[in-house]
């Protein structure tokens, strides 16, 4: 959008004139490319989860193709399901979306997590208290020992999820990750403020004390 402000014309390769909503199209086509190429950088129940929003949001879909997917990206439905990401009845899959997590959720005492389930509990954390909550969510995340979660990696999800859900106008959805996308900043700032909660240790006196 640079180039239209400090140029007269813009054109498309036949020699004519390009509009601003053809710009903003091939900007978001572009986009689109990018973000898609960075879905190799997540774990898989995260390239798994991300296929399937997709295709079918927080909707139900099949098993058959949830397992065919799950297979080709080297997991089950079965795992997914322990994990906490999905629930899966009757030959029906669903995601979980933030809204409908466990509100109490230890992230410590999770054996196996991924960056799809940290973000969906990162963004249930945000809306429901607040900034200094997520950011202490998301320090205790990355913090994990061995973790496969990543800061960088669950913003760029974030922002993958509001464009897939902006693509289908799934307006709530897409609502939830520009309000984490856009608060990242400040949860960043809160994840990294530390203050010591510990109450404060008695001093000592080593001076010589009167028999």
């Amino acid at each position: 959008m640079a180039v239209f402000s400090r140029y007269s014309k813009v054109l498309e390769s036949d020699g004519s004139k390009m509009s601003v909503r053809a710009a903003l199209a091939r900007i978001n086509e572009i986009l689109d490319q990018v973000l898609a190429e960075q879905e190799g950088d997540f774990d898989t129940t995260t390239r798994w989860a991300i296929s399937w929003y997709r295709q079918h949001g927080y909707g139900i879909g099949h098993f058959g193709a949830a397992d065919n997917l799950a297979r080709a990206r080297n997991t089950s439905v079965d795992a997914m399901d322990r994990d906490g990401i999905l629930t899966s009845r009757a030959g029906n899959v669903r995601l979980i979306s933030p809204v409908s997590l466990p509100a109490q959720y230890d992230i410590r005492a999770d054996r196996h997590t991924s960056n799809w389930e940290v973000l969906h509990h990162l963004t249930k954390t945000l809306e429901r208290d607040g900034i200094a909550p997520a950011g202490d969510f998301l320090r205790e995340a990355v913090s994990l020992p061995n973790s496969v979660i990543d800061a960088d990696l669950l913003k760029e999800l974030a922002h993958l999820l509001f464009r897939i859900a902006e693509a289908h106008s799934w307006t709530k959805d897409a609502l939830s990750f520009n309000n984490l996308v856009t608060s990242w900043p400040d949860i960043l700032d809160a994840a990294q403020d530390v203050r010591s909660t510990a109450p404060a240790q008695p001093t000592l006196d080593f001076a010589e004390q009167d028999d």
